[in-house]
């Protein structure tokens, strides 16, 4: 407030005592004289405020009240808060305006949500992809809405980092990607995206692969029984045997591809867990290394460490899979003389195979992508050890079936270690059968450590 407003306002005061005080020496009474006066301002001054207030109240609908004196300061201070007011008012309202306009644009469906997971506001996209109703839907559950079992799971996991795939429509026909980001203070923005063509491509995409594999194993096993017909015939043109014997090779690989191929599309079409029964872990890693030192000119050093007594629950073949392809990529790039160290080990977390070599090692841009199907670090080197592409493809979707991870840790030239990580569900308390002891043969380094 001005210093010329408060010298007024004191002098006005004073004014008023004066008038009292001559009213009272004039009734011979100046105490109350001046009590009288100061009656008089002060429900002066009363009605004013009330005035002050019922137009405050009121708004625009009022005419504005007295505003000479300090009243007239007090009400432009308050008209400039209330031009403050609307002016942030009407830009709130454009921001939320624009903030519709550009989510109704969006091609992907969003939703908030609170912590409780209730709908508190959806675009365009998501009542269309979700089948929501804006007026009777904003406040309810979504897992109430949408009853897909995986997406109810998903929703109350907490681990976010991956989307999953959902079906939707009147007769599921719709798959639908959802992804939930946590933000705020227990807020929650789900994204929601039509994947329903990509969903069919890549159905239609394992079809192929699969009714291709099937239908070139066939011919690949009559090719395969003449090509080893003709390479004992006696009388065959020792010309011929080199070329029959590169041909042997070739459609020994290519049946391998089939395999492979048959093997993967079989995971994939299976999405359903693993069940299976105890595995017993040293026996299959004592296998597994004996398997290596067979091979011919395979000068490595082969160990086997063990370090839990709990079975694994799952499925033979495929733990069988996915541990014998790990453990043939090693030994196919692990130079001779170098080692190659298979390890079993268990902890609150569950249960870790490993495979670490010495390998020529991976560099780390190829690390992403290597289980990709056909993806190769160097197609060249791939297909002179005679690799699909396929082996970690499968080993993926194996660890998927078992709940469980697959790592991948590699510093070109300075070896590699993969690792299958299994959760402590899948351990199955009780001792592990004794290994076979382990022997040093000729294409062996150093004896299995158990």
């Amino acid at each position: 407030m001005k210093p010329q407003l408060w010298l007024w306002l004191s002098l006005r005061l004073v004014s008023f005592l004066l008038v009292g005080l001559v009213l009272g020496l004039w009734i011979d009474r100046p105490f109350e004289g001046i009590a009288i006066v100061l009656a008089v301002v002060l429900a002066r001054e009363l009605w004013r405020l009330h005035g002050l207030q019922r137009w405050l109240l009121d708004g625009a609908g009022e005419p504005s009240p007295d505003g000479s004196g300090i009243w007239g300061d007090v009400l432009s201070l308050v008209a400039r808060l209330q031009r403050r007011k609307q002016y942030h008012k009407h830009r709130l309202l454009r921001l939320l305006r624009e903030l519709r306009r550009s989510t109704a644009a969006i091609p992907d469906g969003v939703v908030l949500l609170n912590p409780q997971a209730e709908i508190l506001w959806f675009n365009r996209m998501a009542a269309r992809l979700l089948q929501l109703r804006p007026r009777s839907d904003v406040g309810l559950r979504i897992e109430n809405l949408v009853r897909q079992p995986a997406f109810v799971s998903y929703l109350h996991s907490g681990k976010y980092d991956k989307p999953v795939v959902v079906r939707a429509g009147a007769g599921g026909e719709l798959y639908l990607n959802a992804q939930v980001v946590p933000y705020g203070a227990g807020q929650i923005l789900l994204l929601v995206r039509d994947v329903t063509a990509q969903q069919r491509l890549e159905a239609m995409r394992k079809d192929f692969v699969a009714n291709a594999s099937h239908e070139l194993r066939s011919p690949l096993t009559v090719i395969a029984g003449y090509l080893e017909t003709l390479s004992q015939d006696m009388e065959l043109d020792p010309q011929l045997a080199g070329p029959i014997r590169e041909m042997r090779r070739q459609s020994s690989r290519m049946t391998a591809i089939i395999e492979d191929l048959l093997a993967l599309s079989r995971l994939e079409s299976d999405d359903q867990p693993a069940v299976g029964e105890p595995i017993a872990i040293a026996p299959l890693l004592e296998q597994l290394r004996r398997d290596v030192l067979a091979r011919a000119g395979q000068q490595l050093d082969v160990q086997v460490q063990v370090e839990g007594a709990s079975r694994l629950r799952g499925d033979p073949a495929q733990v069988h899979s996915a541990f014998s392809n790990l453990v043939d990529n090693a030994a196919k790039y692990t130079p001779a003389g170098g080692a190659i160290t298979l390890r079993w080990r268990e902890d609150a977390e569950g249960g870790h195979f490993s495979v670490r070599d010495t390998g020529i090692g991976i560099a780390a841009e190829h690390l992403p992508r290597l289980t990709e199907r056909f993806y190769r670090v160097d197609p060249g080197r791939s297909r002179a050890t005679g690799g699909s592409g396929l082996g970690l493809a499968i080993v993926k979707h194996v660890m998927q079936r078992h709940g469980g991870s697959l790592r991948i840790e590699s510093e070109e030239g300075h070896g590699s270690t993969f690792s299958c990580h299994f959760p402590a569900e899948r351990l199955v308390a009780g001792p592990q059968p004794e290994a076979p002891a382990a022997r040093t043969g000729a294409h062996a380094g150093a004896a299995a450590a158990l």
